[in-house]
């Protein structure tokens, strides 16, 4: 009776530890999300009081220079197959994709 017991437990909790793992996923890439626009908002601000400092930031892919250590492994930013340019002095919105086929939208600060 306990071994049946415990089967019926386990058969109702494993569907929530399997949807566990796609969460992660999203909140991992809303994490490097929301990490890329506060470090582009830094680096606006450092270039803007210093031009020698930060980097340029021009199209979606200048997202990579801004996190120290580049995007983590598995992730890239889009759109993909064509850089999407960024007006100096204006913000654009670029998207973050990452593994298991999430995604999640950045916004980048130009600047040259």
């Amino acid at each position: 009776m306990v071994i049946v017991l415990l089967g019926v437990l386990a058969a109702q909790a494993l569907p929530h530890f399997v949807q566990l793992a796609g969460d992660a996923e999203a909140a991992a890439i809303q994490g490097v999300a929301g990490a890329i626009t506060t470090a582009a908002g830094i680096n606006y601000l450092a270039r803007k009081a210093n031009p020698a400092a930060g980097v340029g930031v021009t199209d979606c892919s200048h997202a990579a220079t801004l996190l120290t250590g580049g995007l983590p492994a598995g992730y890239s930013m889009g759109p993909q197959g064509f850089p999407l340019p960024i007006v100096a002095e204006s913000s654009a919105s670029c998207t973050v994709y990452g593994p298991g086929g999430t995604t999640a939208q950045t916004t980048l600060l130009g600047i040259l």
